[in-house]
């Protein structure tokens, strides 16, 4: 299936991977490693994560705090945010 970015997940990826990377270097990359495994898996198999709320589906990443939302849509899977899940959840997409 084909893959959509909207812009807050540009950004939420973005400003993630430039926190990490100021953490310690290589870490940022690492971070995006998981997140590219887990896109992978929702890519292949976009059914298997739960609806979350809405018509999101979440999909959470290994090693990091982070949550994937997207949906479905026709043949497009939309990523809609790389939610840090610390935050509240009043912020979910």
């Amino acid at each position: 299936m084909k893959l959509r970015f909207t812009d807050r997940a540009l950004g939420d990826l973005e400003m993630a991977f430039d926190w990490y990377e100021s953490q310690f270097p290589g870490l940022g990359l690492e971070f995006l490693d998981c997140i590219e495994e887990k896109i992978r898996n929702i890519q292949d198999l976009p059914q298997t994560y739960p609806v979350h709320h809405g018509n999101f589906r979440r999909a959470l990443v290994r090693r990091f705090p982070f949550s994937i939302f997207y949906t479905i849509e026709e043949q497009v899977i939309v990523l809609h945010a790389v939610f840090d899940n610390r935050q509240s959840p009043d912020r979910y997409p």
